[in-house]
């Protein structure tokens, strides 16, 4: 019961309001010995009760160190089964089991499949943003913070895959200098910036600086200041002496901009019809403090793989803790 005698794991008819969700989901995290994971793409209100926000890459180290019992992952399905993979002695649950992913869409393992036997001496280095069955298929995994680091390490006589988006792979050829065969993948979310609204607010913000993430197209690119993942993104707004900031990203980021940068100001590019909210992730924020209270109460939906599978892609995640500056164990 709390102060007011409601129970917080029957709650009463109707829905909760906020500062009663926030309650239970506290209460609840410490009852299941449970630790809460965010990406910077969730509401606001979500990353405010985390334990830990941050970008693809220091979600996989936080989920792979979490001595926790329960991992409650506010992200979308692929990251929550980097929780499992890395972790497997914890229970991983995610508040949507629907919280996909375009990019993970647009490369199904059959098909990836049939592309890596068109290259049998390729390496595959695929993009996080993709299925446990197809980083099983491949011979490391990249993230937009990792990936250039990781291409250098590769031998320069062989032929490098990259999937599955298309605009990252084409940003890291331009700056590596390496030939790689692209798959036609593309993030729903990054493909919709419109780069006429982005001059336009140029040109209404003169002193702003644009900071963009690589799997926006290669036009939005060009007009960066910045170009980055989410957490190098949120150094350089932190780091720069400017004023305001066109941010060319999920705009949920935005949140930890103002929490770090306070007094700066932070414009969030429109998408493709300079009105639209398409920059929104409706993957991402199909995670809700409703759902996060409801599976943590049930301790479901509940994030499962088989052993063989999870083992199979373990392999790849490792070379790219290893490769990125960050060795591990995960179980074998």
């Amino acid at each position: 019961m709390n102060a007011m005698g409601v129970s917080l794991l029957t709650p009463p008819a109707g829905p909760l309001d906020r500062e009663l969700l926030v309650e239970v989901i506290l209460r609840l995290k410490r009852e299941r010995k449970a630790i809460i994971l965010a990406h910077y793409y969730q509401d606001a209100e979500i990353q405010d009760i985390a334990d830990f926000v941050g970008d693809s890459l220091e979600l996989a180290r936080a989920a792979q160190r979490a001595d926790a019992k329960v991992i409650a992952f506010c992200g979308v399905r692929f990251m929550a089964e980097v929780a499992k993979i890395l972790n497997p002695a914890a229970e991983v649950l995610i508040p949507d089991l629907e919280a996909g992913c375009s990019l993970e869409e647009s490369c199904p393992p059959d098909a990836f499949t049939r592309w890596r036997a068109s290259y049998p001496d390729a390496v595959a280095v695929t993009y996080i943003n993709c299925s446990a069955a197809v980083k099983a298929l491949s011979d490391v995994i990249v993230t937009s913070s990792s990936a250039e680091r990781i291409l250098r390490q590769i031998p320069a006589d062989k032929t490098i895959l990259f999937a599955p988006d298309r605009h990252l792979g084409a940003y890291l050829v331009r700056t590596t200098g390496r030939p790689m065969v692209l798959w036609p993948g593309t993030c729903i979310v990054h493909e919709q910036f419109s780069h006429k609204a982005l001059v336009e607010l140029k040109l209404d913000h003169p002193d702003a600086l644009v900071a963009a993430h690589p799997e926006c197209p290669e036009a939005i690119l060009a007009e960066a200041d910045h170009v980055g993942s989410t957490s190098s993104i949120l150094r350089f707004v932190q780091e720069s002496k400017a004023g305001e900031f066109l941010i060319a990203t999920e705009p949920g980021i935005i949140h930890q901009m103002e929490k770090l940068a306070p007094g700066k100001r932070f414009i969030g590019v429109p998408g493709a019809s300079g009105e639209c909210s398409c920059n929104v992730c409706p993957y991402m924020r199909r995670n809700t403090l409703a759902n996060l209270y409801a599976c943590l109460r049930d301790e479901a939906p509940r994030l499962e793989l088989s052993e063989e599978l999870r083992l199979a892609a373990l392999r790849p995640l490792q070379r790219m803790l290893e490769m990125a500056g960050a060795p591990v164990s995960a179980g074998d």
